[in-house]
Parts: structure tokens; C-alpha cells; sequence
């Protein structure tokens, strides 16, 4: 199975914060990091770490070949990813608080370019029993799961970030939904807080799909048919939450290209995801795959 992930690549620039600045505060930052990122420069990266043969796709800037490059070292095809010259390679701001959690503003940037006519250039090259991953991070995403789905892909959504632009997503294409527990209540349309029950309405909207529900701390649900499996979190100190959502994307998709199970991809991806938050920064804090097996020997 090839992997083609439509996606951003962002420039992140993350500030080491005292807490999260309050309306109207002037907050003076302890320190700041660049660091490659983009939901999908992020899970290209799991997904080639983790062994998957994954086409990365998507527009940066001038100034960001380094995560072309950084794609290339971690494995993932670069041959689509398209660079304009008269627009800058997206860009995250991120406030990183010491509980490690984390606040992102987004500009788009080169991630906001992305025509119908770059996608069609794109998707003429797979088709049956390969799978589409995008997220909510670009422009044309609609578009290219329409155009995905008549090439007889497979498609996977990772419907984040929320925003206005949702409904204009073909959702009944979907075949998996990655999406944590906000993105969940959202595309169900309810405002329940209990995640067994949020999965339930999202089965019952979408039963075409199958439904990975990240909860944080509290582990994962996953519901497909009449099958419903859970998972816990491992135990780790945490540094930076950054990318862990992304981290356990890629390593779920990729284990199911592997071959395993859904038992067994959401028990590698939270491995995954483990590694990821005890380390700074986005796509940097992504283990390969023997490092994810080391960690399940002692764990």
C-alpha cells in the first residue's frame, strides 16, 4: 500500500513560556526553538519512521526546503511536494508551557496554495489499494478526497484543526477518522462529554468508518462496526506534547499497512506517542520503529 499524504509543512517557532499569555499580557518567553512541523510534514515523518511507503505532497516556500530534507532523511518520497517562490513556507506559533502542554497560532502560508490542478497532478499517480491521509491544514483537501475516492483509494481524515472549513469536507468518503475528543464532539454534533458516548454518535453518523478517538491522558477508543477496542497511555515524564497527536496517526496507519490489527496499531502507536512527548518539538520528537520496540520490551 502506498501512503499519499496531502498536507502542511509549517516552520514551527516555539516559545518556552512561564504559562500562557492572558488577553491583553505582555509575556516575556524563557527561551525560543525553531523546529520543522505542519500536521502533515509531522505525520509523513511517523509514517516513513515507522516503515510505510509514504509520498509526502503539499507546498513550502523559498525558505523551507530543510523540511523537504528532513522528509527525505526520515524515509518519505519528496518528488510531489511543489515549492513557490513568491510565497513563504507556513508557519506555527506555539507557547510551551512546563506542564509541557502546548497553544498554536497557524498562518497557512504556502500550505493555503495547494490548486486542483497540483492535486490532479498528484493523484495521477495511485489508485486502487492505496490510501489518501490529509487534514484540515491545507487548501484543496475536499477536492482531493473527492477526486482520492473516484480513483479508488482509500481515505483516511484527520480532522484537525477545527474550523469553518469542515463542512465543506465529503466526510461519507471517510474510511478512518483520526480525531481526538473536541474534533469528535464537533463532527457529531453533539456536546457530550463522554468519549464512549461521542463514539457511539460518530458510528451512527458515519457507519462507513472506522473511528480512532484520542483522549489524551485517558488513552484511545476505537469503534468500527460492531468491533470496540480501548487502549491506555504509558507512563512518561512529559517534555512536549507537540506532535504527539500526529506521532500516533502515522504509526496507526502505518501498523495497519503493516499488517496488524487495530488491537495492535493503537498498542504501537501509543508506544509511539509515549516516545514523542518526552522530547521537544514536533516532527524532531518522532522515534523510528526500533526504538518504538525497544521501548515495548520494557514496557
Amino acid at each position: 500500500m502506498k501512503i499519499l499524504n496531502i498536507g502542511s509543512l509549517n516552520i514551527d517557532k516555539v516559545y518556552s513560556v512561564p504559562h500562557f499569555a492572558a488577553a491583553g499580557e505582555t509575556l516575556t518567553a524563557l527561551h525560543m526553538d525553531t523546529f520543522p512541523g505542519g500536521k502533515g510534514l509531522n505525520q509523513s515523518v511517523a509514517l516513513a519512521r515507522a516503515g510505510a511507503e509514504v509520498y509526502a505532497a503539499g507546498a513550502i516556500g523559498s525558505d523551507g526546503q530543510f523540511l523537504a530534507d528532513l522528509l527525505c532523511r526520515s524515509g518519505a518520497h519528496v518528488e510531489h511536494l511543489q515549492t513557490c517562490r513568491d510565497v513563504p513556507t507556513g508557519h506555527a506559533i506555539i507557547q510551551l508551557d512546563p506542564a509541557g502542554q502546548n497553544s498554536i497560532i497557524i498562518s497557512a502560508g504556502a500550505n493555503g496554495v495547494l490548486s486542483e490542478e497540483y492535486i490532479d497532478g498528484v493523484l495521477a499517480c495511485f489508485g486502487p489499494g492505496d490510501l489518501l491521509l490529509t487534514q484540515n491544514e491545507t487548501s484543496g483537501g475536499p477536492y482531493a478526497m473527492k477526486k482520492a475516492k473516484e480513483r479508488g483509494m482509500k481515505i483516511a481524515f484527520n480532522a484537525s484543526p477545527i474550523n469553518g472549513d469542515l463542512p465543506k469536507y465529503p466526510l461519507e468518503l471517510v474510511d478512518w477518522f483520526l480525531i481526538n475528543e473536541l474534533e469528535g464532539q464537533t463532527l457529531a454534533g453533539i456536546q457530550e462529554t463522554d468519549p464512549e458516548k461521542v463514539l457511539e454518535a460518530l458510528l451512527e453518523k458515519f457507519p462507513q468508518a472506522a473511528i480512532v478517538l484520542t483522549l489524551g491522558g485517558d488513552g484511545v477508543l476505537y469503534g468500527k462496526g460492531t468491533d470496540r477496542f480501548s487502549h491506555g497511555v504509558f507512563k512518561v515524564p512529559v517534555v512536549d506534547t507537540t506532535g504527539a497527536g500526529d506521532t500516533f496517526c502515522g504509526y496507526f496507519l502505518a501498523s495497519l499497512a503493516k499488517g496488524l490489527s487495530p488491537q495492535e496499531a493503537l498498542h504501537t502507536a501509543s508506544m509511539a506517542s509515549a516516545l514523542a512527548i518526552g522530547v521537544k518539538g514536533a516532527a524532531v520528537s518522532i522515534p523510528t520503529w526500533a526504538e518504538v520496540q525497544k521501548f515495548g520490551e520494557t514496557h
